[in-house]
């Protein structure tokens, strides 16, 4: 039987942070703000409202990505070109009628734009495939808002497509009647620019993969001209693009120019991601995603060892701590047999364990008010190779219900596939009752450099326009701004630019963590609609409900920001008889 957290009158976020903080007032910003009761009586609703998620008019092409090719290394191939245009098709069929009567509420988009991928050399070289134009994918109202960074993306690739398409003087016929012009002839004079700015992004991002570099290297002085890091979000996300590809026609010419290769980068990328920086607790606060992953992540943890007398949590990337007061709350307030007699935390990591022992020192502070059981522990490891099961004190005279907690941890290892491997087997040895894994629900792995550039630009687009709506100017505007530049512009370097193991920022969707965890005999289970709710729950908070949606692919919820997929939960069990033991020196 599932339970939920709390009832709705003891449900209280911001009270939890506010206690949490009270032994640690040296660092402020661990409050977190809005989140005040959940005013909703979780047992008298019959219908958690996730009917409407699967009713998203987004999709999605069809995955040939969801294997692991070379020999299950998570290289991605890139999907047939008769792909891409089917998805081109369908925007064909999408009348000016049915979008008068509003047949379609959100068109279907581009298929995160990959109609511009082409067989490699290049996105004009369609000469000779039949090509069928599209429309332009954004419906233009006189009322409307100004368009986000993802419609004027979409726009700069159909007018990419349109162009490409002119190329087609062997078979006219193939190419129905344009009505671009008639939808987006009432962009504003900024949007105008914007497209403009996408579209010669997406030119040089051609040039490059082409080996035209001087002419890559022209587009982009050009694009220098028109954008800033302060200006408009389409603006910055050109901005940190161009600067990785700048970075990328410098490794592969050899050459060293000011905003490529020999740009100083004094930030650490790893301690931005797992540390307690101001700009990380900015968006937790403001944008929905994180603690949606984390309510419904603990709401399926407390599902499985609510009955249990001791808890080992083993999070794998621990970062503040601050869901974990909630599974504390949650755990001390149960007032059935059996009594809880421990909680304990087992912190795994590779760097930055002064940062985590400190989370740990906040946790037990806590814990003491509660009058909660509770111990604490931190793994330091120089290598994830040096993982073995006994550094976890299992503790085998007392039975534990042990939970594995990935936090955005297994994408780190995915260009190091021994490690991830390795990690794998040393889980599998523990046998855990629940796994649970949130990651980033996009493929930036693939081999090809257009593609990588494809969905990074659609993922990141729909991030920028996150962070430009939920984040206004004064000192949240500061924090958007290092996000933006300390966080996502490194990204966007190392994964368009970088290759080898130095391209370390690579993300697959769950489709292929399916494939990959079917090695290691593991089974997907339901988060339970408890989860669902918590995660439905967190979305109603937020200013911004519009525009975060949920649904479900399989049994993983998927958190979407205007139908692009952002990140993605799921949980699961090694299936393994429990007597069982796995052979510690296959290891």
């Amino acid at each position: 039987m599932e339970r939920f957290m709390f009832p709705p009158d003891e449900l209280n976020l911001k009270k939890v942070m506010d206690e949490l903080n009270s032994f640690n007032r040296s660092d402020e910003s661990y409050e977190l703000e809005g989140q005040g009761d959940f005013d909703s009586n979780f047992h008298s609703l019959p219908d958690y409202g996730f009917s409407n998620f699967m009713e998203e008019d987004y999709q999605q092409s069809p995955d040939s990505d969801h294997g692991l090719l070379n020999n299950l290394r998570l290289d991605m191939a890139s999907p047939p070109i008769h792909t891409c245009l089917e998805e081109i098709a369908k925007l064909e069929r999408i009348t000016n009628e049915d979008l008068k009567r509003g047949k379609h509420k959100n068109p279907p988009s581009l298929a995160s734009l990959e109609l511009l991928k082409s067989h490699g050399t290049g996105f004009k070289k369609l000469t000779g495939e039949r090509i069928i134009e599209a429309t332009c994918p954004v419906q233009i109202r006189p009322d409307r808002v100004r368009l986000s960074v993802i419609e004027i993306m979409r726009i700069a690739g159909v007018k990419l497509v349109h162009s490409a398409s002119k190329m087609n003087e062997d078979n006219p016929s193939d190419i129905p009647g344009h009505r671009y012009g008639h939808h987006c002839s009432d962009l504003t004079g900024i949007e105008v620019k914007n497209v403009h700015l996408a579209e010669n992004l997406m030119n040089a991002v051609e040039k490059v993969s082409n080996e035209q570099f001087e002419n890559a290297s022209s587009l982009l002085d050009e694009i220098d001209q028109l954008c800033s890091y302060t200006g408009e979000p389409v603006e910055r996300i050109v901005y940190y693009f161009s600067e990785a590809l700048r970075e990328k026609i410098d490794r592969e010419t050899g050459q060293t120019s000011d905003k490529g290769l020999g740009k100083k980068l004094t930030i650490d990328l790893d301690k931005v991601i797992m540390g307690p920086t101001s700009q990380m607790l900015a968006c937790h606060r403001r944008i929905p995603f994180s603690q949606i992953l984390q309510f419904s992540g603990v709401q399926v943890i407390i599902d499985h060892v609510m009955d249990a007398r001791r808890v080992h949590i083993i999070d794998l990337g621990i970062r503040n701590g601050c869901h974990w007061t909630v599974l504390m709350q949650a755990l001390a307030s149960r007032r059935h047999e059996p009594p809880l007699e421990l909680v304990k935390i087992t912190a795994i990591t590779t760097c930055l364990e002064k940062d985590i022992a400190e989370t740990g020192k906040r946790l037990e502070s806590f814990a003491k008010t509660l009058d909660l059981p509770f111990s604490y522990k931190v793994i330091m490891l120089l290598d994830m190779l040096d993982l073995k099961e006994d550094v976890f004190d299992l503790g085998e005279e007392e039975k534990e219900s042990v939970v594995v907690y990935a936090d955005f941890l297994l994408k780190t290892m995915i260009s190091k596939p021994d490690r991830l491997e390795w990690l794998m087997k040393v889980l599998k040895s523990i046998n855990p009752c629940v796994v649970v894994i949130n990651e980033v629900e996009s493929n930036h792995n693939s081999p090809n450099f257009v593609n990588r550039f494809v969905e990074s630009l659609f993922y990141y687009s729909a991030y920028f326009d996150s962070l430009d709506e939920c984040m206004e100017d004064g000192d949240d505007g500061q924090n958007r701004r290092m996000t933006e530049s300390d966080l996502f512009g490194q990204a966007i370097r190392r994964i368009l630019a970088a290759e080898g193991e130095e391209r370390n920022i690579r993300h697959v969707k769950i489709a292929v963590w399916r494939a990959f965890f079917t090695r290691f005999g593991m089974e997907e289970v339901d988060l339970g609609m408890a989860s669902l709710y918590q995660a439905e729950l967190v979305v109603r908070r937020f200013p911004c409900r519009s525009s975060c949606t949920l649904d479900l692919d399989g049994k993983s919820l998927i958190i979407r920001w205007k139908g692009i997929p952002i990140h993605s939960l799921s949980a699961w069990k090694f299936q393994q008889p429990e007597e069982e033991k796995y052979d510690d020196s296959h290891l």
